[in-house]
């Protein structure tokens, strides 16, 4: 695929996520059709810049003619990877935890939640949106026997350490990191961290700097 071949910038695949939300928009409105102008216009990105974007992967556009909606939404899907679905468990039952087990689009992008793990005894074979809490000291068969691609980590970071090399070892290739601590692990382990605080800040900052 075009994608082994060339090296995308990572400014082009944070683009992406938002070409298939907004396509997914224009489909959910009857749109078969779209221009990169008329892209441009909806995603505040310049046309020449979408196209540059999507020459990446092979352009999908048609001069003259423009976009086909549903086959770019397609497409993008599949470079994202989200064609397929993609195991996951959680971490941590907690408040974060549980938002994220309630928050349906997961599914509908391809990531399956199979498993809710906790080291509360209190709160064993209890169900949060029909899946079960497990104990911790299920987790390793548990993610062999389910082939679980993606843990997200809602744990302490003192915790969220020693669990993440844990997983690591099982077999996981990816990791979504709501601890505020940076995880030393193997190359081969995609490590995607969600620093609320610094979220925030940065936010902070834009506003205080805003003229």
């Amino acid at each position: 695929m075009v994608m082994e071949e060339k090296k995308i910038s990572s400014a082009v695949i944070r683009r992406l996520p938002r070409y298939y939300r907004y396509l997914g928009e224009l489909i959910e409105s009857g749109v078969q059709r779209i221009s990169s102008k008329e892209l441009s216009a909806r995603m505040k990105v310049t046309a020449s810049q979408i196209r540059q974007d999507l020459n990446n992967f092979g352009g999908f556009g048609q001069q003259g003619y423009g976009y086909n909606v549903q086959y770019l939404y397609e497409e993008i899907g599949k470079i994202l990877g989200i064609d397929r679905n993609h195991n996951m468990v959680i971490i941590g039952a907690g408040n974060l935890g549980k938002a994220i087990v309630n928050y349906s689009d997961f599914e509908k992008r391809g990531f399956v939640i199979k498993g809710i793990f906790d080291n509360n005894p209190k709160i064993k074979g209890t169900k949060i949106r029909g899946i079960e809490v497990r104990m911790m000291n299920e987790l390793t068969d548990f993610i062999k026997d389910n082939e679980i691609e993606i843990v997200a980590l809602t744990i302490p970071k003192e915790a969220a350490r020693q669990i993440a090399k844990v997983v690591a070892d099982a077999g996981v290739k990816a990791i979504w990191n709501f601890a505020h601590t940076d995880l030393n692990l193997p190359d081969d382990v995609i490590v995607e961290n969600v620093h609320l605080s610094e979220s925030l800040m940065r936010l902070s900052y834009t506003i205080a700097n805003r003229k």
